[in-house]
């Protein structure tokens, strides 16, 4: 039999069965239109692994110590993680980088609270003062935009203070945002710079001038005292040394003022 005499025939039972030849036709429409609906698209497929990464900083180290110390106790630590086929460390000057790549159709959220348990446990083979992270849920895939701040009157650090404490946080609460990050500028940061002779004065060790930043989270209000008619607002500073709480004022052991950098430094 040829094609002809099978799409005649074909077309004579379509015309003795009209009434079916219409349901079929209702019925692919319907269905066409639910998949064009349901069916999730995406401009760029990320075909990527499922991969949690662990992010920790080393300030100061170089990458020989960070590998010894930080990057292979978190690598040896995750090759145990279930569902995980790959385990990759990298070593930088002051940071580490571990990825775990799991299994195809793993949940990312369950792998990641998968590495978070093993992490905890890990986290006491590393130097005091290291704590590890996860990185963002998302992939490069989802790098989408990338914006410049700009300012004639404001200097490098006045433009990365405004990404960090105002606009980061306004794109970071929109829909669908797993992470903004910042990159250049000038990082605020306060430094201190003490006077030997004035420590000798006082009889107060460098040590505990260290110890006192560490651990100053003691904070205190002023007071107006009146002084000719004229109020007068004065602030002390808590600082503990020998075990008991002394007040100074901020200019016996140290002098505060602006650098030309806009980072606040303390003397």
């Amino acid at each position: 039999m040829c094609i002809r005499d099978r799409l005649g025939r074909l077309i004579e039972w379509s015309a003795r069965n009209a009434f079916l030849v219409l349901l079929a036709t209702l019925f692919v429409t319907l269905a066409g239109i639910y998949a064009v609906i349901r069916t999730p698209l995406d401009a760029l497929p990320d075909l990527s692994d499922v991969q949690v990464i662990v992010y920790t900083e080393f300030p100061g180290q170089a990458p020989q110590v960070v590998e010894d110390q930080v990057t292979y106790p978190l690598t040896t630590a995750m090759l145990s993680v279930p569902r995980s086929k790959v385990v990759r460390g990298f070593s930088f000057f002051g940071a580490s980088f571990v990825y775990v790549i799991f299994e195809d159709g793993t949940d990312l959220y369950w792998a990641r609270s998968r590495v978070l348990e093993y992490l905890n446990s890990a986290a006491g083979r590393l130097p005091d003062g290291v704590t590890p992270g996860l990185g963002p849920d998302a992939t490069g895939v989802g790098w989408v935009y990338q914006y410049a701040l700009e300012g004639e009157q404001q200097s490098l650090d006045e433009l990365r203070a405004l990404q960090d404490w105002y606009l980061r946080y306004q794109l970071t609460s929109a829909h669908g945002v797993a992470e903004v990050a910042s990159v250049g500028g000038f990082v605020r940061q306060y430094s201190v710079v003490v006077d030997p002779r004035r420590l000798r004065a006082f009889d107060i060790p460098l040590s505990k001038v260290r110890q006192a930043i560490r651990e100053s989270n003691m904070d205190v209000g002023g007071r107006v005292a009146e002084l000719a008619a004229t109020e007068i607002t004065e602030t002390m500073s808590i600082v503990k040394f020998q075990g008991r709480a002394m007040p100074r004022k901020a200019q016996y052991i140290h002098r505060l003022f602006d650098n030309p950098t806009g980072n606040a430094t303390a003397r």
